[in-house]
């Protein structure tokens, strides 16, 4: 059964930039219906004057931690704040690919949240802001698609913080222990890089190893937090209890 929430409220405040706020997404599912209801009203977008706002739960996620809900809303926040995603009549696909990103980012944030150590700073989370800006073509474009699916300041700027707290906790658990040796690198160089440096560039003169060791070395810890990180979100999957309330 689709349970819906409907209010009618005034036009959300969207200045630019704004105050951290400093309390991440973890919305808990409480066992009774007036508290899931509740829950639910809090996780609304910022309300736009004059039209009705729908919010629905979409799913909730559980990794042992605490139970997280994820709605409607939080999957349009999510295409909003990627270019070239359309946030209107977004495709079903769309909806599940925000839907599983969603998923991931909440199951890391429950891990992360067991190390208070990593809490983002101030500047951490400007520098953050400003790197998404100039994803776009101009910072009005960004903040007319927040408007448009209802994302209120406070709340981009929470999303920031916790974006923010994954990249650090994910700096920390996986890249932080990474060794890459001088054999890898030699391995590297000479089955990958050379071959399709050539491939490329026929006729043109291959960099020496010296000149391209720091980006192959690069290149490796890349690929292998990549690695790292999908292991352990298919083992955090296998354990969490993801449920879906509405299919999207």
């Amino acid at each position: 059964m689709i349970e819906e929430i409907v209010i009618q409220s005034a036009k959300p405040n969207l200045t630019w930039p704004v105050r951290r706020c400093s309390l991440p997404t973890a919305y808990c599912l409480l066992p009774t219906a007036f508290c899931l209801l509740l829950s639910a009203f809090c996780l609304l977008p910022a309300p736009v004057h004059a039209q009705e706002i729908v919010d629905k739960m979409v799913a909730t996620v559980n990794g042992g931690v605490q139970t997280d809900l994820i709605t409607y809303s939080d999957l349009l926040w999510q295409l909003a704040l990627q270019p070239n995603n359309s946030i209107v009549n977004p495709s079903s696909e769309a909806l599940n690919g925000a839907l599983r990103l969603i998923e991931d980012q909440r199951l890391i944030l429950q891990e992360a949240q067991k190390l208070p150590t990593i809490s983002p700073s101030e500047q951490e989370i400007k520098n953050a802001r400003d790197a998404l800006v100039k994803q776009f073509p101009s910072q009005a474009e960004l903040q007319e698609r927040m408007r448009r699916v209802g994302l209120s300041s406070d709340k981009f700027n929470e999303i920031l913080e916790q974006r923010v707290r994954i990249e650090k906790y994910l700096d920390f658990r996986f890249r932080s222990f990474i060794v890459i040796t001088q054999k890898d690198i030699a391995d590297y160089y000479r089955d990958a890089y050379v071959p399709r440096f050539k491939s490329r560039y026929p006729g043109r003169v291959v960099p020496t190893l010296e000149e391209v060791r720091a980006e192959i070395e690069k290149t490796l810890t890349e690929t292998k937090v990549e690695s790292d990180i999908d292991n352990f979100l298919d083992t955090a999957r296998e354990r969490a209890e993801i449920v879906i309330l509405n299919p999207v």
